[in-house]
């Protein structure tokens, strides 16, 4: 346990970095936090220039992570994403150049403007934390983790992601505008010496590994287990909603929660850790009625509709 505290101070310690960098965004650091935890990955869907690169960059400083990013393009190849092999003519054999994706920490821009295949070769690494080139698999480095952009206002000349393809993220955000006061300090900041030139490193990559591993470890209890399922079959039977989570978004709910919870100083998941993250893990794992979307409801706002009406845990039953 003295462990763990000690690995949280830590945690505090990247939140602080990013707030010197990202102002009013502490939520989406704590939720990017626990993604990475949980050994997931993270889809940021918002418009141009309120930070998402900044958030990923200021990230990677902090946990001492090697950086790496992929703008994804029309002519974007796979082998531009895995690596590729090259003939040396001096050695008379082929060499491995490995791409993007062999680095830890990955921000994928605009994954949407690129072709089905080639984002197929991203999600591969994804899922299976391996890619494949000329046959042959390779593991992926430890820690990974991507976290990918998408624009939601210009769609013209896009390859939206397919639902299966979706479910392969653990959160999905919005980063949103900044209030009026926050964009003044921004300002104010920036006036001077951009803030990310002074971020270090503040966790290790094997004090990252480390962490991951105290994160499997963190207890959920019974009832909590039947709250994420009792979530999670709501979708399947709402009015609103034409396709439901499947058993994917179960576990990732749970993950979630997990890694949320650790984040919070607790070696064990609490029903308000699921319900806060419901509407991250479940929202872009569902489609929505046609009509329910013609009366305005967003998949956050069903989600919300399901955590009010399901049955909460509020105590352990002991027989």
């Amino acid at each position: 346990m003295q462990d763990t505290m000690i690995y949280n101070e830590k945690v505090d310690k990247v939140i602080k970095n990013i707030n010197k960098v990202m102002i009013g965004k502490e939520d989406i650091a704590i939720l990017s936090l626990t993604a990475l935890l949980a050994e997931g990955h993270v889809l940021l869907e918002d418009v141009p220039g309120v930070g998402k690169t900044m958030l990923v960059r200021t990230l990677a400083k902090s946990l001492d992570c090697d950086f790496k990013r992929i703008q994804f393009t029309p002519d974007l190849l796979p082998s531009d994403v895995t690596g590729i092999s090259i003939y040396n003519p001096k050695e008379m054999e082929f060499e491995f150049r490995g791409g993007p994706l062999l680095g830890n920490i990955v921000l994928a821009d605009e994954i949407n403007r690129t072709s089905p295949k080639t984002q197929s070769s991203l999600l591969e690494g994804m899922e299976e934390r391996s890619i494949t080139v000329d046959g042959n698999t390779m593991q992926l480095n430890k820690p990974f983790f991507v976290m990918a952009t998408q624009n939601p206002i210009e769609y013209e000349g896009t390859y939206p992601l397919p639902e299966a393809q979706l479910d392969r993220f653990l959160l999905k955000m919005n980063m949103g505008y900044p209030s009026m006061t926050e964009e003044l300090e921004m300002l104010e900041r920036m006036s001077r010496e951009h803030p990310i030139h002074t971020i270090e490193a503040v966790i290790t990559k094997e004090e990252l590994v480390a962490m991951q591993e105290e994160v499997q470890r963190v207890y959920v209890e019974q009832n909590v287990q039947q709250y994420i399922v009792q979530l999670v079959r709501g979708t399947r039977s709402h009015e609103s909603i034409f396709l439901g989570v499947s058993p994917r978004g179960s576990i990732a709910l749970m993950k979630a929660a997990k890694a949320y919870a650790y984040i919070n100083g607790r070696d064990f998941v609490i029903p308000d850790d699921v319900k806060y993250l419901a509407p991250f893990v479940l929202s872009h794992r569902i489609i929505v009625q046609s009509d329910a979307r013609y009366e305005g409801k967003t998949n956050e706002d069903v989600i919300q509709s399901i955590v009010k009406n399901t049955y909460i845990p509020v105590r352990k039953e002991f027989s």
